[in-house]
Formats: structure tokens, sequence, C-alpha cells
């Protein structure tokens, strides 16, 4: 049975007196204690280093035997940098006892999507296209987080080119830690599973239409695509430039905004960036969320998966305890935009490429680049769509008035069997209508967006609650986002992971 959005209403307003009665008792998260190195959060690991209580060489050599452990049973890394993340690891240690702290991310292991340029270490987007690309310089995103101290573990599994749920990659798709016959997520489904493992303490990830927070949901771990714009995407392989966004992955909220601090900034270089003054988003953590005013947008609450109902009900009415209480809002209809990236940006970058090399993409991204060429894309339709996008853009905060933030299940349902999403790539007949995710309207927005773990379903599947806001409004929706965190336990549950797990076979088509 799916719920609408009444029927959740009214759920969620029962559920409000429970969630105030539990405010003081937070539900205990089952699983094992971590005793190794890797348990630590970002934030914790980086304090271990300035202290002196442990080495980046000790974090990166933790975190490569994970990865070392565990990635041929994910498929969750395309590359693993183990030499170069060791040599990177001696010097930061050598100028950690010299007295010299690079900055806040000084000797962290991270991961990173492998649509995004990394100097000297293969960048292929997934594709056997780029099978043996090396780009000769750091995205800016990657540049900056190496300023800040930051260890380049390897490159992550994703979609080819990030065009769609994970499902499909030239290196096989990578697998959910909570059930490996279960799709992470995607695009960026490589990130999702490294975290949720416990192989790295932070990931990029990239957003065109909820490609962070849909595996952040999934492999129950936090992400946040920020305002767009704020972040850099110069150096990624885009896919729609007027919607792609590149975000922090992490296991805490508290992580999420450390890395986000260091990446957001203005590159002159970049077309999508935009100037915006420098904010602390870990002290913003520490503000008061008890006057933040709470919406439930129309149309996101249909056809739930009634685990995903009852679980996201649960957690907005506890967070309604936290703030100033929930109320029903309504959004901008978002129907008409769809066709900017299938029709303008993404051929528009693909087009030559695949002109010259069709047979080195996998059969989905064919059909799809092969339809959107057959269809004749008119310059004036995507023009069109252009002046619509920058409007909506420019009127979007108006809808905040009587609201701050936004709460809504990330997903719509569960992470599906991975056998199944493949079926349905290869499968030429038009795909199922039916929403099932949340994210897509935000990026089409603009705006801040957070999927932070709220629970999981009775087989032990991650569901994700979403935050979003205004423009800018990044500090408040990583507030409400800690609050909720602080207050639950669900960040703190590990995935049933061990080196005998079995790995299932999964369809190729």
């Amino acid at each position: 049975m799916n719920l609408t959005r009444r029927q959740f209403t009214a759920m969620t307003a029962a559920a409000a007196a429970v969630a105030l009665a539990n405010r003081s008792n937070p539900r205990p998260a089952p699983g094992a204690v971590f005793d190794d190195l890797t348990s630590m959060t970002l934030t914790e690991a980086a304090a271990s280093i300035r202290s002196g209580a442990v080495t980046s060489v000790q974090l990166t050599e933790a975190c490569l035997a994970r990865v070392e452990t565990y990635s041929s049973k994910l498929d969750a890394f395309i590359t693993v940098a183990r030499e170069s993340a060791l040599a990177a690891a001696r010097q930061l240690d050598a100028e950690q006892k010299a007295g010299k702290l690079r900055g806040p991310l000084h000797g962290i292991p991270l991961a990173i999507k492998d649509n995004i340029d990394t100097a000297q270490l293969r960048t292929t987007g997934g594709s056997a296209l780029f099978e043996d690309r090396v780009p000769t310089e750091d995205a800016p995103v990657v540049a900056r987080l190496k300023a800040a101290g930051a260890i380049v573990l390897g490159k992550t599994n994703l979609q080819e080119f990030a065009m769609g749920g994970g499902e499909t990659s030239y290196w096989g798709p990578a697998r959910n830690p909570w059930a490996l016959d279960h799709n992470t997520g995607g695009s960026s489904s490589g990130s999702g599973a490294a975290i949720a493992a416990f192989m790295a303490y932070g990931a990029l990830g990239t957003d065109t239409g909820g490609s962070v927070r849909m595996p952040s949901s999934y492999c129950g771990i936090v992400g946040i695509k920020a305002t767009y714009g704020l972040v850099p995407i110069r150096g990624i392989i885009p896919l729609v430039v007027s919607l792609d966004h590149c975000g922090p992955m992490t296991r805490t909220v508290a992580d999420t905004a450390l890395m986000l601090g260091v990446m957001a900034g203005y590159d002159k270089l970049d077309i999508t960036s935009v100037e915006h003054p420098k904010e602390d988003y870990v002290s913003q953590l520490g503000q008061s969320v008890k006057g933040f005013r709470l919406g439930m947008p129309a149309g996101y609450f249909d056809d739930l998966d009634p685990e995903v109902a009852k679980t996201t009900g649960d957690a907005i009415a506890f967070l309604g305890t936290l703030a100033a209480g929930v109320k029903d809002c309504s959004l901008p209809s978002v129907t008409s935009m769809g066709s900017l990236g299938t029709l303008g940006e993404t051929l528009a970058w693909h087009e030559e490429y695949f002109k010259n090399s069709p047979g080195k993409y996998m059969l989905p991204e064919r059909r799809r680049l092969e339809t959107t060429m057959a269809a004749g894309a008119k310059a004036t339709d995507y023009i069109r769509a252009k002046w619509e996008l920058e409007t909506l853009r420019r009127t979007i905060d108006d809808s905040f008035n009587d609201f701050d933030l936004v709460v809504m299940p990330t997903q719509r349902i569960l992470p599906p069997l991975l056998d199944e999403l493949v079926k349905r790539a290869h499968d030429p007949k038009p795909m199922d209508p039916r929403v099932t995710s949340n994210t897509a309207p935000f990026d089409i927005f603009g705006l801040p967006a957070v999927s932070i773990p709220c629970g999981f379903s009775k087989s032990g599947l991650p569901i994700g609650l979403m935050i979003a806001g205004p423009h800018f409004s990044e500090g408040k929706v990583l507030a409400l986002a800690q609050a909720y965190e602080r207050a639950t336990q669900w960040h703190t549950r590990k995935p049933p992971l061990t080196p005998a797990t079995p790995k299932p076979a999964v369809v190729t088509g």
C-alpha cells in the first residue's frame, strides 16, 4: 500500500506525541562498536591528528586495509591510489611534527567520485571511453581539499557519466553495504558505499538530480548539495551544467559541515560560480533551532512506501518538537523543466565523443544519447527552458514566507534490488513514470538540501530524511540536521558486513 500526503499528515500528527515522549530517551542503535581507527568520524580523526594521538599514515593504512578487504565485495572504487596516498600521508606527518598544519583536513583520507578530475590519477567517468584518461590538473574542489590537508585515497565508482541511479558502470555496479544485492543509489554510488563501509572518512559526490542525496539515503549516511554555484564544478565531467552540483558525503553532520566549509567559495573561471561571503558552517551547527518553522511541501509525500512513511513521519514529528512545529506548505511545480538536460546540455558535451565512439558507452547511456540525438533538440526550446529556470531560481525564496525550512523523505521507496534496476535499464520500453525520489526539484531550484539517516526498514535497509531551505541557508539546514542527529542514534549503526559476507551475482542486462 502506498500512502497519500493526507494519510501521511494524519500519521505524522499522531506520532508527534510519541516523539515528544521519547525526546529525552532516544532509541538505541543496534550494531557492533568499531574498535579500529576507521570508527572515528572525520572530525574526531582530524582532532586526533592535531593532538598527535594518531598519524596520517595510521589513518591511511587503516582505510586502505578496509578497502582491500571490502572493495571487491562492494565495487566501491575504480582506482585505489595506495602509493600516492601513503606518500602524501608521510609528508603530512612530517609537517605535523614540524608544527605545520595545512588546514582542518590535515592528514585525512578522502575518496573522490571518478567524474572529478585528479592530477596524475585517472578519471574515467565510469566509462570505457575514458578508461585511460589521466588529468594533468585537479578540479578546484579537489585542490581545495588538498590545500586543507586532505589525502586522495582513490576514485569511487559511479553510474556511467552520472546518467542514472548507480546500476550501470563499466566496472560493474557498486553494492549497498547494508545488503549487497540492493542498489546504493546514484550516481555517486561508490562514494555512498565507501563511506557506509568505513573505507574513508569522507567522499565527494556530484548531484544533478539527487546523486549525492540518493546514495546518502540508501546507504545510511549524510550528504549535502549546497546552493547552486556555491561549490565550484569546474574540472568535473558535466551532466547538465545548469543543474550540476558537487557535495560532501560523510557519516555525521559535523563532518559534512567541515568539508563543505573547505569546498565552498568563488571560482572566477567557473561559469556557474557565485560570489558569497565565506561562512563557518561548523560554528553554525550550534545555533538554536527552536524558532525554525518547518514545512511539509505538497506533492512530496505521495505514493510513499509504508515503511518510508512511518519512519520519516516519526522523524518529522520529532523534528517538530525540536523546532517551532511543522505544517503543510507548497513549493512551485517543476514538471516543465525536465527537458533542459536531456535535450540540451548533456548532448552538448557528449555529442562529439558519441559520434566518434558510440560503442564505448554502456547500452542504457547509448540508447539515451541516441534518443536525444534523434529527437532533434531545438536551441529555441533550450533557451526557453533556461529562461524559465532562471526566473524560478530568482523567485523560489519567496515561497519561504511562513516557514523557514522544508522536511520530507529523501526517497519515496526503499533501496531496490540491483537486478530489478539493471533489467529496467536495459529494457527498451518506457520506464515507469511514477516519482520515487524527492531530490530533483532542489537541483532545479538551486537550493541547499541535506539527506540524513532517520531509521531502517524491517529488513535493515536505511531510510533518509531530507531538509532543505532557501538560497544560502546551509547553516540552518545543517543545524537542524545536527539537532536531529544528536537526539538519535541512527548515524552510529553499522552495516552487517564481514569478510565472509557473500557477494551475490547481478544480471548484466
